[in-house]
């Protein structure tokens, strides 16, 4: 497995605020996925990158949660290893055993043990 992007995300009800707050710190909207559907649910991904080449995801969610959520988002090379690893190391899928298929990626939001995020995502090439 490798790691091709590695990365912070926040998942916010707040998103164009919180957008406005990365735009003052320097940050740029590079690109928007829409239509991610999983769980009932039609998520959003607001992707950002700043002068320094840091990324930074904001995803946009109809699940109204008065918290925000805060993770990593790594991409790899090789989903379904990545998955099995965290699997073996005590994560949980956030929606189940549903993994997330879009028309150019597969992912998955694991959950750690104590608590933290990992969005593991493959860029399905064409």
């Amino acid at each position: 497995m490798k790691i091709t992007t590695f990365n912070p995300f926040i998942v916010t009800s707040q998103v164009d605020d919180t957008i406005k707050l990365f735009e003052t710190l320097g940050f740029e909207r590079r690109h928007t996925k829409e239509g991610i559907e999983i769980a009932d649910r039609d998520d959003s991904v607001i992707r950002m990158k700043d002068a320094n080449g840091f990324y930074l995801d904001i995803l946009k969610s109809n699940v109204e949660d008065p918290r925000d959520t805060v993770g990593i988002r790594m991409n790899v090379d090789d989903f379904n290893e990545t998955y099995r690893i965290l699997l073996q190391r005590g994560f949980k899928n956030a929606y189940g055993d549903e993994i997330v298929k879009t028309e150019s990626s597969k992912a998955a939001m694991m959950i750690s043990p104590s608590g933290f995020n990992i969005s593991i995502i493959q860029h399905i090439k064409k």
